[in-house]
């Protein structure tokens, strides 16, 4: 699909959209300053390891290897507090300020599976809460970096940290054990511990998730890029399995969702364009990461 074709959908679907973004907006063009997750965790592993790792090894994911990483730990290092460190320094380049400011002028939101703040850095944001009852700062899924305060989370532009922001260092999701954590916590929202009765939680109009950002997965077509959302990315794959099965059980309610992926010579990953396809996504291949993280938005 060409840039322009891209583009139009975003344009008939303005009113009806939020940007999922991933870390790949903070690899492009190559930047030396930003590292992959694998990267991350081979730091992390050489501060509480004595064995030598230069790489994470075949046949464990990311999330069970940070979770290895927490019992490897005997000098009580905090994990998530280094995180939080590294990422601090982290600066937008060009690409992050034209991508912000055309979301911006959609008004639309972004939720983000990235803990920095490299797209709130783009502008004088604030940080702000639709609801401060019940805070956590385990789950701070209420707040948001923005100019104005809102009502509801799909209101407006805002960008929404769904793994965890380094404002709340305690809030970083990286392992299995953190990732169960949250779809624990988000099934309560939908199903209210029902499993008889799914989406009893839901299906009121002040359901208990409405000031959070989960309300904007299940009502706005999500625009997914810059994502891998690969197999350890299980919070979110939960997620859009149940969006699924919402828009199923209430079909009046759905919303659309693409996927934008740079062609390999391989095509998408057979499995990936399955599991996407059938969660209700229309996976977009584009020739190039230019296409993606500069063309779209010019």
């Amino acid at each position: 699909m060409t840039t322009a074709q891209i583009k139009k959908i975003i344009e008939q679907n303005k009113n009806d959209i939020a940007f999922v973004i991933g870390n790949g907006i903070n690899r492009y063009p190559n930047n030396p300053n930003a590292i992959s997750w694998d990267d991350l965790l081979i730091e992390l592993w050489d501060k509480v390891s004595f064995q030598t790792l230069t790489r994470r090894p075949n046949g464990i994911s990311l999330t069970e290897f940070y979770d290895i990483l927490e019992l490897e730990n005997t000098q009580a290092i905090n994990l998530q507090k280094e995180v939080s460190n590294v990422m601090d320094s982290w600066i937008p380049l060009d690409h992050h300020f034209q991508i912000v400011d055309q979301i911006r002028y959609l008004n639309a939101p972004i939720l983000t599976t990235n803990f920095e703040e490299t797209f709130a850095k783009t502008f004088q944001y604030e940080l702000l809460r639709t609801d401060h009852d019940g805070f956590t700062d385990f789950y701070p899924w209420t707040t948001y970096h923005g100019f104005d305060q809102m009502e509801l989370p799909t209101d407006g532009f805002g960008i929404w940290y769904i793994n965890g922001m380094i404002h709340y260092h305690r809030s970083i999701r990286l392992g299995l054990s953190h990732y169960m954590g949250s779809v624990e916590r988000a099934r309560n929202f939908l199903h209210k511990g029902n499993e008889e009765r799914l989406f009893s939680g839901k299906n009121v109009s002040n359901w208990k998730g409405h000031k959070t950002w989960l309300h904007i997965v299940f009502n706005k077509s999500l625009f997914v890029f810059g994502l891998g959302l690969e197999e350890n990315e299980t919070f979110l794959r939960w997620l859009l399995i149940e969006r699924i099965k919402y828009f199923k059980r209430f079909p009046s309610r759905k919303h659309k969702g693409w996927y934008i992926n740079k062609r390999s010579n391989n095509g998408t990953d057979s499995g990936k364009k399955f599991f996407l396809e059938r969660v209700g996504f229309e996976v977009i291949d584009v020739d190039d990461y230019t296409d993606i993280y500069q063309a779209i938005w010019e």
